[in-house]
């Protein structure tokens, strides 16, 4: 067995990637959670592994759609756009397929899994809803513990920082203009380490969401708790995006595709939020139920 920065080595060429490893945890720990709020709600806690087990598979797949159809600059300025992806489909170290070499979009995760989960839920005849609202709190978390990823694999970092905790960054996982070693020497450059902002603010945003869930549920109508955290983390993306180093633009134009994302997101669960609230509460349902 041999320990390399990305990946540990069995057998001398079976490589495992702690990229994957952590994802893989990161699922299993938000599932787990999930189970037990399920539980604590009233429902049957092995739904959530059957949930979880359809939307794995469209959620790589989308993830990683996702970030090839909307290449950053960086990945432009290399010649890798998308055709360039799909005429290396097979490619293991850049291509389509190297999912584990990063390159998963948390937009097409979450609309991947979303699409996976609503089936299961429609085929098992679910509350979708109610069902969302705990994916919604343990999202977060997830994606929480998958930003450790990108501190291995050296990703998702912001602009220069004097900042002590300002990161570096090896000169082959840089991108323009901080490639030059001359101009921007690796241990006199520091980087903001946007993974861990975006880790820290999705754990505080889980543990707000666990904590209103956990007290105050039935106050809130069945599927606000996703539409909150789709608004949050909208927020959270659009501003942290102005640090990124590496940006990924709308084609023809000079727009954040991420930023663009996030507020058409924000906009469209802050109408679903507000246009709901004539709806009865989760306990004016539940008790509309025991009255039938």
């Amino acid at each position: 067995m041999e320990f390399q920065s990305e990946y540990i080595v069995l057998f001398d060429r079976l490589q495992i990637r702690y990229y994957g490893i952590i994802i893989v945890v990161a699922m299993l720990v938000a599932a787990t959670i999930a189970a037990r709020l399920a539980k604590r709600d009233g429902r049957d806690p092995d739904h959530v592994w059957g949930a979880l087990t359809w939307a794995i598979i469209p959620a790589i797949i989308l993830s990683r759609l996702w970030f090839i159809f909307t290449p950053s600059r960086e990945l432009l300025a290399q010649g890798m756009d998308t055709a360039w992806f799909f005429q290396n489909f097979f490619n293991t170290t850049n291509g389509a397929i190297a999912i584990w070499s990063g390159g998963l979009s948390i937009f097409g995760a979450v609309l991947g899994g979303f699409l996976g989960a609503y089936i299961y839920m429609r085929r098992n005849k679910l509350p979708v809803a109610a069902w969302l609202d705990i994916a919604g709190v343990v999202l977060p978390l997830g994606q929480a513990i998958g930003r450790i990823a990108n501190y291995v694999n050296q990703e998702l970092y912001g602009t220069l920082t004097t900042l002590p905790w300002g990161i570096t960054i090896d000169a082959d996982k840089r991108v323009a203009p901080y490639k030059s070693l001359v101009d921007y020497p690796v241990a006199d450059t520091r980087f903001h380490p946007l993974f861990l902002y975006e880790m820290l603010l999705n754990i505080v945003l889980f543990v707000v969401l666990l904590n209103l869930f956990s007290r105050r549920r039935k106050q809130f109508r069945y599927g606000d708790f996703f539409l909150i955290y789709l608004m949050a983390y909208s927020i959270i993306r659009f501003f942290l995006e102005f640090l990124r180093a590496d940006i990924a633009y709308i084609a023809g134009t000079t727009i954040n595709s991420s930023q663009a994302m996030t507020v058409l997101v924000f906009v469209i669960a802050l109408a679903a939020y507000v246009l709901r609230r004539n709806q009865p509460t989760a306990a004016q349902t539940t008790e509309a139920v025991k009255q039938q």
